[in-house]
């Protein structure tokens, strides 16, 4: 026989993993400093001019 589950009690824990999930995406988008979004932002644009610079020109 299964296990009796509390249909109420299980809804709630689905909500607050996906609000845990939705917390860690916040988290790594807003908590960085100014400091660290300079840097990452620094990084994107080396990465793109890169890229570009290994596009052929037809």
């Amino acid at each position: 026989m299964g296990d009796v589950v509390n249909l109420r009690r299980a809804r709630k824990q689905k909500a607050r993993a996906a609000e845990e999930v939705k917390a860690d995406a916040n988290r790594l988008r807003f908590g960085a400093t100014a400091a660290d979004r300079r840097v990452e932002r620094a990084r994107a644009d080396l990465e793109a001019r890169r890229l570009d610079g290994h596009k052929r020109s037809e």
